[in-house]
């Protein structure tokens, strides 16, 4: 089972000359690098949430705010007309048929707590196709990146999934939801997959998930919930790696999931996450 991310978009004049997408991946990289500079400067200091979003364990921190305000300064003044989704409450239409959908940080209680795990994420679509992706882990100094149709790289080096076979040998990464209720079930879901796979792994920050099945840190990655934010470059740069890849959009008959991993185990491990998980 694989669901493409794309979304119908507009269709005037947007970029797809390999010179434009080259450009545009500079810009990606170069914005990615700066926010990930401004990371790693704060990293370390008293920080302390400045507010919550879906619920109290979903914190949001002055340093979010600063790296997605970089972005979008660095967005609007290269590419005033161009479109921008943001997790910090950035959300503009744009009229080039390119929209940029950030995570400025990736893993925020990971940061706030000095933990490793943490990372900037850039997407960028042109007419509703993800066409570019970038993740940046400052702590590690990994600039993880994807081109479509163009094959997905770390540092410049080109990367590619596992080939994992078994279900049962696979090393499986996953993510909790905010919601009580949810992170309940997520919880017990683990419980039950934990007999059937070599071990899971919860990092905290689906990019880094979906970039580390990308280099054969992970065999797979499931979570329910995640925002186009998390996903978008990550699970382009899986793709171009050789996952198999699933997205599958709130509303749709099996929820709101993503997932990515060795193409032999993918559809195994979906039938012990697909059933159990609250749509």
């Amino acid at each position: 089972m694989t669901v493409t991310p794309d979304r119908a978009g507009p269709t005037s004049e947007a970029p797809t000359s390999d010179d434009a997408i080259d450009e545009l991946e500079r810009l990606g990289l170069e914005l990615a690098r700066d926010a990930a500079k401004l990371l790693l400067d704060h990293l370390g200091e008293a920080h302390t949430a400045i507010g919550t979003k879906s619920s109290a364990t979903d914190m949001v921190s002055e340093v979010d705010r600063a790296s997605e305000a970089l972005i979008v300064d660095g967005i609007r003044s290269a590419r005033p007309q161009d479109g921008i989704l943001g997790e910090e409450g950035t959300d503009h239409a744009g009229t080039s048929g390119v929209r940029w959908v950030i995570d400025p940080l990736d893993g925020t209680t990971n940061y706030l707590y000095g933990l490793p795990g943490f990372a900037v994420s850039i997407g960028i679509e042109v007419d509703g196709i993800t066409r570019l992706g970038v993740v940046l882990d400052p702590f590690h100094d990994e600039a993880f990146v994807a081109r479509r149709g163009g094959g997905a790289t770390c540092n410049g080096r080109v990367i590619a999934r596992n080939d994992c076979t078994s279900l049962g040998s696979a090393l499986v990464g996953t993510g909790f939801g905010y919601d009580p209720a949810r992170r309940a079930e997520q919880g017990t879901l683990v419980g039950r997959l934990l007999p059937h796979v070599r071990d899971i792994r919860r990092v905290g920050a689906c990019a880094l998930d979906l970039c580390w099945v990308a280099c054969g840190r992970l065999d797979a990655y499931y979570e329910r919930g995640p925002q186009p934010w998390d996903h978008t470059a990550g699970l382009l740069i899986a793709a171009e790696a050789g996952a198999a890849t699933v997205w599958t959009e709130i509303g749709s008959p099996s929820g709101d999931l993503v997932a990515a991993g060795a193409p032999a185990i993918l559809d195994a491990l979906l039938a012990h996450v697909q059933p159990e998980c609250p749509a």
